[in-house]
């Protein structure tokens, strides 16, 4: 499937900053045999006095931008052309999840994607018995690695509900998941807290998510949003598998991958830091065209 992608993000500021420099994490990127990108342009208003693009630890695009002006607002916008070939789920080649721990311990490679990296706590993963005793609610005996990551999936869906005024960035997935409520981002890191409750590595996955119109209408421009699912590491044969429980659904062609890490903090689209007083507003539209 082939899209045009279009992502703008403006900031407002009630006083002006003197200063400031961000870390974006906002262009696709590539991925083997699942995502294809062909051209895409990330552009400044205003324009940074400085910008260094790059890649950090996961192989996700960076760019880092630096102002030193007086602005009272600053806004970006990436295009992007991106082809996605994901293949339809075929066999479960997965081990049993008991099997799991002796797959993980032949794993030498430290690399970026190894799943040494994905099964500990994290800056925003941190145990939590609730979750835990939920995860092991939903195992059954002799499930494949697979199977569990799945039943997990769905169970999120079926038991939480999505709220956009429920949490805020900061929200703990403990708390969000006391609530049985929150955004994407939380359902992502109440899954990745059960998966590797579990013994199950997992990680935090940012993108863009295609969605569709109601069936007559025209699609709305700025409709699609930035989104977040969840990868598990499911063996060696398998390897990471990719879910989103937000929609209770096998991550497939309408997911457009950007960044991903061991949480939200690791492929957060912008971080930095701002001098700056008063109060401060985004926007954000996202256009995900099927061509």
């Amino acid at each position: 499937m082939l899209y045009d992608v279009t992502l703008r993000m403006s900031y407002r500021f009630g006083d002006h900053p003197a200063s400031g420099r961000q870390i974006l994490r906002v262009l696709p990127r590539a991925v083997p045999g699942r995502q294809r990108v062909i051209a895409s342009a990330l552009d400044f208003h205003p324009r940074p006095v400085e910008r260094s693009d790059g890649s950090d630890f996961f192989g996700n695009i960076t760019v880092e931008a630096v102002f030193r002006d007086v602005w009272r607002e600053t806004a970006f916008t990436v295009a992007a052309r991106v082809e996605r070939t994901v293949e339809t789920a075929g066999l479960d080649f997965s081990p049993a999840i008991e099997s799991l721990p002796a797959a993980i311990d032949r794993q030498r490679d430290l690399g970026p994607r190894s799943p040494h990296h994905f099964m500990g706590p994290s800056v925003r993963i941190e145990p939590d018995a609730a979750i835990s005793r939920y995860a092991r609610d939903q195992l059954l005996p002799r499930m494949t690695a697979c199977e569990a990551a799945s039943a997990l999936n769905m169970a999120l869906y079926r038991d939480m509900a999505f709220d956009a005024e429920a949490t805020d960035v900061d929200t703990p997935a403990a708390a969000a998941f006391a609530l049985r409520s929150g955004v994407c981002q939380d359902f992502a890191h109440i899954m990745i807290t059960a998966l590797r409750s579990v013994g199950i590595p997992a990680g935090y996955v940012s993108g863009l998510l295609s969605t569709r119109p109601p069936e007559g209408k025209p699609r709305l421009e700025g409709a699609d949003a930035m989104h977040a699912w969840v990868m598990a590491w499911c063996g060696e044969e398998a390897g990471w598998q990719e879910f989103d429980p937000t929609n209770g659904i096998i991550v497939a062609n309408e997911h457009i991958l950007i960044a991903i890490g061991r949480d939200y903090a690791d492929a957060a689209p912008v971080s930095g830091v701002l001098k700056t007083t008063g109060s401060q507003e985004i926007d954000q539209a996202v256009d995900v065209i099927p061509l």
